[in-house]
């Protein structure tokens, strides 16, 4: 059974940056896709980046399109975040997840992925 363990969230100040990782431990494979998503209280959980490990390939949401950046550490079987000019809305609690997804879904949908990890906060000031 994979397990998810987030970690690097805390407190910044706005145009700073912060990275977060994901250790992956358990059935990882070339076919899952892994991604990173975010919510804010009261506000529905947004998928922010993804990565396909079978072509490495990335998909990237509009709002942090430029700043953010995904990133894979095969060897250590670690997901990463690379966030930078964070904004106050970008605070959120953000979570790493893996799943496949089926023939005509899109990576933003939570419901396609099957494996969660506990969250890591992310809180940016102005």
């Amino acid at each position: 059974q994979v397990q998810l363990v987030e970690s690097g969230g805390g407190m910044a100040q706005a145009g700073d940056s912060l990275r977060l990782s994901c250790a992956a431990s358990g059935g990882v494979y070339r076919s899952d896709r892994m991604a990173w998503f975010r919510q804010a209280p009261g506000k529905e959980r947004e998928g922010v980046a993804a990565i396909y490990l079978g072509t490495g390939g990335t998909s990237i949401a509009d709002s942090v399109k430029g700043r953010f950046t995904i990133g894979l550490n095969n060897a250590k079987n670690t997901l990463t975040l690379q966030m930078n000019s964070l904004k106050p809305e970008d605070s959120a609690m953000y979570y790493c997840a893996k799943g496949r997804l089926r023939p005509g879904s899109t990576w933003q949908s939570a419901a396609e992925y099957d494996t969660w990890g506990q969250g890591t906060q992310v809180t940016v000031s102005s």
